[in-house]
Formats: structure tokens, sequence, C-alpha cells
């Protein structure tokens, strides 16, 4: 093996990254290595890293192991002591040319087979910037790192540590490449997405960088948000949602749950009240807006009538993609500490939410019948809706384009293009 063999876990980010570490290694010269991205949202994300080393060890033997990511980061331990393990690098080595080009030195001994520095003393986002990860059709741009709020399930600050945004000029300008490269669509993302702007100078909100895109990248066809908290959306983001069709009319909302008092102890800044007015409101200025969210099934103290509660704010704030996760214990978090709901109730509670998720897929697929969509081709026989609904094509289309198209059915969780 000479070209090094790259594994993701996780979120949209951490893939990102994944692409950035492949363009550093490369530039480094490194070979005969393998490098696992790991993720550490939950106990079982952790358990998986695990296993993946121990399939990529046998599959290697001869290549060093190389782990990173938010689980390196904040459990750099556990993967030193792993025999499969050459050398455990953080979330901010991970970024740094130097690292990689020590790496390909073959510098790392014995006393430096651990890399990973306090993530909390990181004051800037990783300079390298990637032009061009995703599909043809569509392109990933990182805007902020870290996150500044500390929710008592959650592992991940610790693993990217404090908010830290990329400014607008840096932003505007890698938009600007990739349009000129020919991508028709663009995701911004980060770990807390809408603090991004709060270290920056004035501090602008996320609404700001969006309409200044918007107006300073006029030939880019489609802008798009990813995960936001609802809570923190601003004027500007609420205007360019009225205004802006570029804007696509789909957002996923961090909720987390139905349940007042389980928000409250999850130390969420919202209460579910908070997210159907968002919901409500957003869809007074955009009616073809579409949401999904996050839910946790079974957090600590969680009862029937709790649980319902966010059975019941599926159909209220009227989500359409559900990401449902069973809760597991961080340690280290605060609702480690907390009674546990039975695992078995857990699982059964997370297959209800699923089935609402479903019941809401069929409803909107439903909705889009005999609908014109403009859609982005991701292959020549399938693309996405403006909301990002799959569409598959009997005929080929051409990738990486947006085509007109009218919805003639739906099957297996998809619309079928007419």
């Amino acid at each position: 093996m000479s070209t090094p063999i790259f594994s993701n876990h996780g979120c949209r980010l951490n893939a990102y990254e994944t692409e950035a570490m492949k363009e550093l290694a490369q530039e480094a010269g490194l070979k005969n290595a393998v490098i696992i991205n790991t993720c550490a949202v939950t106990a079982e994300a952790v358990r998986k890293a695990r296993q993946d080393i121990r399939k990529l060890r046998k599959a290697h033997p001869e290549a060093r192991l190389i782990v990173t990511g938010c689980a390196a980061q904040t459990e750099p331990e556990t993967f030193a002591k792993m025999g499969e393990v050459d050398a455990v690098i953080g979330n901010t080595e991970k970024m740094v040319g130097a690292t990689w080009q020590g790496l390909a030195a073959d510098f790392i001994g014995d006393t430096e087979s651990v890399q990973v520095d306090d993530i909390m003393s990181v004051t800037e986002t990783a300079g390298h910037l990637i032009d061009g990860f995703g599909t043809r059709s569509r392109a990933y741009v990182q805007v902020q790192n870290g996150c500044d709020h500390r929710c008592t399930f959650c592992i991940i600050p610790y693993g990217r540590g404090n908010s830290r945004s990329v400014p607008a000029g840096v932003v505007v300008d890698q938009i600007k490449r990739l349009v000129d490269k020919g991508y028709n669509e663009v995701v911004l993302t980060g770990v807390d997405l809408t603090s991004w702007g709060a270290d920056l100078p004035a501090m602008p909100k996320l609404g700001d960088l969006v309409m200044r895109i918007l107006r300073l990248v006029p030939d880019l066809p489609r802008l798009r948000i990813s995960s936001i908290d609802s809570i923190e959306v601003d004027e500007n983001l609420m205007k360019a949602i009225a205004t802006e069709p570029r804007l696509m009319p789909h957002l996923h909302l961090s909720l987390q749950h139905g349940d007042d008092m389980i928000l409250k102890r999850m130390k969420r800044r919202h209460l579910s009240d908070d997210a159907i007015r968002f919901a409500e409101d957003a869809r007074k200025l955009r009616p073809d807006m579409t949401f999904g969210a996050d839910i946790i099934a079974g957090f600590p103290t969680e009862t029937d009538a709790m649980f319902d509660n966010s059975l019941k704010l599926v159909t209220d704030c009227d989500l359409t993609w559900l990401h449902v996760f069973p809760y597991s214990a961080r340690q280290g978090t605060p609702a480690a500490r907390m009674p546990a709901v039975d695992g078995a109730v857990i699982k059964e509670r997370a297959a209800r939410l699923r089935m609402a998720g479903d019941a809401q897929v069929a409803h909107h697929l439903t909705a889009q019948q005999g609908r014109l969509h403009h859609i982005l081709m991701e292959s020549p026989t399938m693309g996405r809706t403006e909301q990002f609904t799959e569409v598959h094509f009997s005929q080929p289309q051409p990738e990486g384009e947006i085509v007109t198209a009218k919805i003639a059915g739906q099957q297996a969780g998809h619309l079928l293009a007419g």
C-alpha cells in the first residue's frame, strides 16, 4: 500500500476534515498509513471506532495506524492503549501540515505517539480550507467549529473546543472559487452553526453571513444551511428565509426533546413552545419550508408522559426528516450521573419515534405528487429537490446540473420524476 487509507466516522464536519487531511497527507508525501477519523457523540460511536481499528489493522498489518477525531481528542488514552494503534492525533493537530510532515518523515516515535493538546486553548479555526468536498454537484464549506454551550448529555465541546468562526471574507472567497469550478450548491457547516460570528469583530450573526454570501456571489444558484439551533436564529436569517429564493427551504433543527423538564435537564436554551413558534414563523415566511430534527429517546428521568411530548413535537412542528438517537451515556457528562431509563424502554421509544418520522416522510412525499421541482442531480439518475427530498429518474440526466421535473409518484421513501 502506498496511498494512505482514510476511514471516516460521524458527522459531515468530520467528513469535510477527512478530505482536508487527505490533501495534507498527500502534500506531505505520507505513505503506507491508515487513518481513522473518529466520532465521540455516543458510547456506541466510540465502540464502532475501536471495532474499525481492529478490522483495519487485520487488513493492513504492515501499515502505520493513526487515530484522530473527536474520540481521540476526548479519550486519547483509550486508543493509545490499543496494540493496533501507532499514533493518536488530536483535532487541532490533524489539520496542521507539520503534523503530517512529521508522520511522513517518521518523526513520531514512542515518546510522541500521542499528540493531543488542550482543545480549549484553541482560538482560531483551521487554516486549511478545501475546495469541492462533496459530490460533483454540492460542496460543503466549514464556517465554524467548536461549541460554547454545555448540554448535559454532550461530549462534543471537549472534542471540538470553544466556538470559533471563519471570517466572512474567507468564506465568500472560498464559495466564489467553488462556483467558478461549477458547483451549483454550497452547504454551510459547523458544530454550532448559529453561534457563527460571536468571536469576530462586531459580532456578526449567521444571517449576516448568509445575506453577504448571496449578495457577493450572485452566480451561486443554491445555498443550504446545515443543523441550526432555532433559539439563536437572528433577524437577518429570518429575512433571508423570507426573501432569498436561493436559500433552500430546508432546515435541520437541533431540538433534542419535546418536554420542557427534560429540556431543562439537558441544559438546552429553548422550550417546546419556542421550537413550535419558530417552525410556524419560518413557514409563514416560506410556505414550502421543510424541517429535519435531532431527537433523543430515553434521556435520563424520561417518563412515558415526557416521551409523549417528543412524539407530539414531531407533528406540532411538522417535522419531516428525523434523526433519532437512543440515549447513550457519555462518561464525564452530567447526564451520565442522572437516573437512567431501562435500555429496552429506550429502544422501544426510539422505534416509536422512527415510526412517527416515517409517517411524516410519507405525508411529505404524497404532498409532492404533481408538483414541479428544481432538482440538483447528484448522479445521472438521482437528485434532490429544494427541500432535500430524493428524486429518482428513469432516464439519465446531466450530473451536477439543476433540472426541472414534475413529480409522478413515490417509491420506497423517495420521489419519482415524470
